[in-house]
């Protein structure tokens, strides 16, 4: 059985059903002009009455812009994101805008066609979810025109604006206290990474962790935990990072497979210095263990200077030199790095 499609109601029948002119009911549904308590109540009443829903594309013609805002969110299944859309729908509530939601599973190119087809209808602005977006859905973000609010993230840089947290500094809190507490066993679980940005990132500084700042927190024994628990990339660079002394009790602690691990991500002249405190013993063990022998070849080529000569600090290529520097403020600094050069010969 087929019903029959009545023709679309227009301004006209409000008009006949509520005796007052075209005009008028165009104000009142619009909200504008000067009308009456007593017609606008008789208008609104015929158009309940009739069923009556303003077209508002003539509308949105004139000014280019609908009362939408588009709402791009990865996924209807986390339980995140219909809180994110609650939130959104009460705050619009006591506007004129109304939110229409797309949803992109995480996956780039959806959400490229999602934006496409929102932003083919010339909302009035978009929220969108994450800071990571194709080349072709920046594009279309930074060419609209309207508002762009990026959220549930701050870890980059927005096209317009952003509101959120930073995951990775959630994910390293997540480890200070798990760490802080004692555990030493630790794993994380996440799903959809990479594609899932926002967890990479938690993983990411739940790995990272400041680690330097952690190993600096942590005793000796807990320190070296971590460096073994660890991927040698997310902590090689964090053993450049922590003074002498917390660096020295953790070298001591690792076998010379685990330091030579460590020295195969860091650059010769940085894991020049760490063999350099190592004892002789430990020192030939490391070299012989690491992967890379060129890599093995230029750290010997380094250390066979005396460190506290002249002729080993230039081989080093320890100092940095800023344009601001004076000739003696150069020879300072390169002092304070050797520690025990007294005397400088020609270094220009």
């Amino acid at each position: 059985m087929t019903s029959d499609h009545k023709r679309p109601l227009t301004l006209r029948d409000v008009s006949e059903a509520s005796g007052v002119s075209e005009m008028t009911v165009s104000r009142v549904l619009r909200n504008k002009g000067d009308v009456s308590a007593a017609t606008r109540q008789k208008v609104q009443d015929a158009a309940k009455r009739l069923g009556y829903v303003p077209n508002k594309i003539a509308g949105a013609l004139a000014s280019s812009r609908v009362n939408l805002v588009a709402v791009i969110i990865p996924s209807l299944g986390n339980m995140v994101f219909p809180e994110v859309l609650a939130g959104i729908s009460e705050v619009l509530e006591d506007t004129d805008l109304q939110p229409v939601v797309g949803v992109t599973d995480y996956l780039p190119e959806k959400e490229e066609k999602v934006l496409f087809e929102m932003l083919s209808w010339r909302p009035s602005g978009v929220i969108i979810a994450g800071l990571e977006h194709s080349e072709a859905s920046r594009a279309m973000l930074r060419q609209s025109g309207i508002p762009v609010v990026e959220i549930m993230d701050t870890d980059g840089d927005p096209i317009d604006a952003c509101v959120g947290i930073s995951h990775r500094r959630a994910g390293r809190k997540m480890a200070e206290e798990i760490i802080a507490a004692g555990y030493k066993k630790i794993g994380f679980m996440g799903t959809k990474m990479p594609l899932d940005h926002r967890a990479r990132k938690r993983f990411e500084g739940f790995h990272f962790a400041d680690v330097a700042e952690i190993l600096e927190a942590l005793d000796s024994e807990q320190a070296t935990y971590l460096i073994k628990s660890l991927q040698s990339d997310l902590t090689s660079e964090a053993l450049m990072e922590v003074d002498e002394d917390v660096r020295e009790k953790i070298l001591s602690r690792l076998s010379p497979i685990e330091i030579a691990r460590e020295l195969d991500e860091l650059d010769t002249d940085d894991a020049a210095d760490v063999v350099l405190e190592l004892d002789a013993e430990t020192q030939r063990k490391v070299i012989d263990r690491l992967e890379d022998d060129d890599h093995a070849a230029d750290i010997i080529d380094l250390i066979k200077y005396d460190e506290d000569t002249a002729g080993g600090l230039m081989a080093k290529e320890l100092v940095k030199v800023k344009e601001t520097w004076t000739t003696a403020g150069c020879l300072r600094e390169m002092r304070r790095q050797a520690k025990n050069v007294t005397r400088v010969h020609s270094i220009y």
